[in-house]
Order: C-alpha cells, then sequence, then structure tokens
C-alpha cells in the first residue's frame, strides 16, 4: 500500500472508530470512578435528560448530510411549545394545540428551507436570521411572560412513563429509528448523500436538489418541535424566552460523532455517539463534582479534533 494510500486508511479509521472507542473508554472510567453513574437509574435519567438534543441531532444530521446548517432549533423549539400551550389554553384543546405545535416546526422548517433554495441566501445567514424572527413571534404571542397550562391532559404527553423508560426518551428513540432508516434505506436517503455530497453533480444528474434540501431542513425543524412540545408538556407551560443552546448542543453532538460538516457524509449511529459523549462528560463531570469550566475546555478539544480529522479526511479524498 502506498504512503498517501495508508494515510487515508488512517485517516478513515480514526474518523469511523475513534469517536467509537473514545465513548467506550469513557464510559468505562466513569463505571470505574464513580458508583452511582453504574445504577440503572443514572441510565435512565441520561437517556431521558439527553432525549430533548438527541431528536434535534437527528434531525440536524439528516440537514447537515445534505450540506445544510440550521441555526434556528432554538427558536424552533422555544416557538413550538408556546404555540401547543397557547392554543391548548385559548381553544381548550391539549390535543390540537399538541399537534400544531409539532407541525408548526414542520412549517417553520419549509420556510427555511424556502430561504436557503430559492432565496438562495446562506445557510449561517438565512436560519439566524429566521431564528431572530421565530423568537419576535414567540414575544408577541406571549408578551413576555411565561404561558402556564393547566389542563392535566397537556402535561399528560412529557410525564407519561411505560415501565422505567419515559414518553420522551421513548420518542427520542423511535425518532432516530426512523431517521436512521430514511437516511441508510431509502432512495431520499441516497438523494441527501448526493446533494450534500456533491451539488451541482446531483442537479446534473436529474436529483431535484432544491426539494431534497427543503425536505432535510423540514424534518430539521420538525425535530425541534417535537423536542418543543415535550418540553412544554413537562413544564406545563410555553416560555419564549429559553436560552437551550440547542443548536450549538446538537451540531456539537453530530460533528464529535463524525459527521461532515461539509456534508455528504455521516450516518445517525454516529451521530448518537456524539450525543452519548456530550452525556456521559456532563454526567461525569457533575457526579465526580469536577469543575465546569474543565468540561468546556475537554468538549472545545474535541471538536477541534473532529473537525480537523473530517478537514484532513477530505483532503487525502482528493
Amino acid at each position: 500500500m502506498s504512503t498517501l494510500g495508508a494515510q487515508r486508511s488512517h485517516i478513515k479509521l480514526a474518523r469511523d472508530y475513534g469517536v467509537l472507542l473514545s465513548a467506550v473508554g469513557l464510559f468505562v472510567v466513569l463505571a470505574v470512578a464513580s458508583a452511582p453513574f453504574r445504577t440503572a437509574t443514572n441510565q435512565l435519567n441520561l437517556l431521558d435528560q439527553w432525549s430533548t438534543i438527541g431528536i434535534i441531532a437527528c434531525g440536524s444530521t439528516l440537514c447537515i448530510v445534505a450540506g445544510g446548517f440550521d441555526l434556528s432549533v432554538d427558536a424552533i423549539f422555544a416557538l413550538s411549545g408556546v404555540i401547543a400551550a397557547w392554543t391548548t389554553v385559548h381553544l381548550g384543546s391539549p390535543v390540537l394545540g399538541l399537534l400544531l405545535g409539532m407541525a408548526s416546526g414542520l412549517v417553520l422548517g419549509l420556510f427555511n428551507g424556502v430561504l436557503v433554495t430559492i432565496g438562495r441566501i446562506n445557510p449561517f445567514v438565512a436560519t439566524i436570521a429566521s431564528s431572530v424572527v421565530f423568537l419576535g413571534i414567540a414575544q408577541l404571542i406571549t408578551q413576555g411572560s411565561v404561558i402556564a397550562v393547566d389542563d392535566t391532559a397537556f402535561s399528560e404527553l412529557g410525564l407519561k412513563r411505560f415501565g422505567d423508560l419515559t414518553l420522551p426518551a421513548l420518542a427520542f428513540v423511535v425518532f432516530a429509528v426512523l431517521s436512521a432508516v430514511v437516511l441508510a434505506r431509502t432512495v431520499v436517503g441516497r438523494k441527501l448523500y448526493a446533494v450534500g455530497g456533491n451539488y451541482e453533480a446531483a442537479r446534473y444528474s436529474g436529483i431535484a436538489v432544491d426539494r431534497v434540501q427543503i425536505f432535510a431542513y423540514a424534518v430539521s425543524g420538525l425535530s425541534a418541535s417535537i423536542a418543543g412540545v415535550l418540553a412544554a408538556s413537562r413544564n406545563s407551560s410555553g416560555q419564549a424566552d429559553l436560552r437551550t443552546e440547542l443548536a450549538f448542543q446538537a451540531i456539537t453532538a453530530v460533528v464529535i460523532g463524525g459527521v461532515s460538516i461539509y456534508g455528504g457524509e455521516g450516518t445517525i449511529p454516529r451521530a448518537l455517539v456524539g450525543v452519548l459523549i456530550l452525556a456521559l462528560i456532563g454526567n461525569g463531570f457533575n457526579l465526580l463534582a469536577v469543575d465546569p469550566a474543565y468540561q468546556q475546555v475537554l468538549l472545545g478539544t474535541i471538536i477541534v479534533l473532529a473537525v480537523a480529522v473530517d478537514a484532513w479526511a477530505r483532503r487525502t479524498q482528493r
């Protein structure tokens, strides 16, 4: 094997298996260092607490694979919860409120997709601008206050349990499986890879590239609204001024998991490994009472390494 071929092989192995090995190693270290970490209760709590990030990370993965980037998920998360709460309070129908809240993310995601494709606006600029608009709408609806919901049927969705598993955790698992199937086993998934890998080549091959990217943004918006409605249900309220940093956390998980920020490469399982690493770092540092500043340093270092490996892999493929 040539030197260049060996280099490509090593980089590919580092990108494909390095993150997984890191997650396994981190899990083992935490299991040895902390007895509370090893408990089934803690593991189930991790799944529940990170279900929101997990759902959004799945939607973000499809969007990034297609060559897009959605920074508006924070705003969609907040607005969908506000819509669900407002509808329940003013129209007296929790079912309608929850459904409209989820549907709103799909519509807002479509709007983002149109801005990027038909409007030809840079994805970063388009989704940052749209997030300002979405949060403004949420502020207008709430008038700067929290919309409290007294109807127990509204809160049941976020609090319902199936044995030891919460409904949000179950929703995360189902959404992850569906996203993985779409990306890996369907024609739409192949088109997402094609568009993200080479936009012009995909267009010349007859793929409706704009429709494919609009679909990706719609799924991203839907994932944020599902997470937002579940959170609103759990809290029995809708709130516009949430500062969740969901976009940063979801994209961090996706990048750490090895999904290429340049588009065309990545899988849902990789993104989920990224979510797992974030969850392990957060939970482990809390249990071991480590200064949160070290957590930020570690995350920043991991992100730089992940992006660097991705960039090196791209260069060696040319």
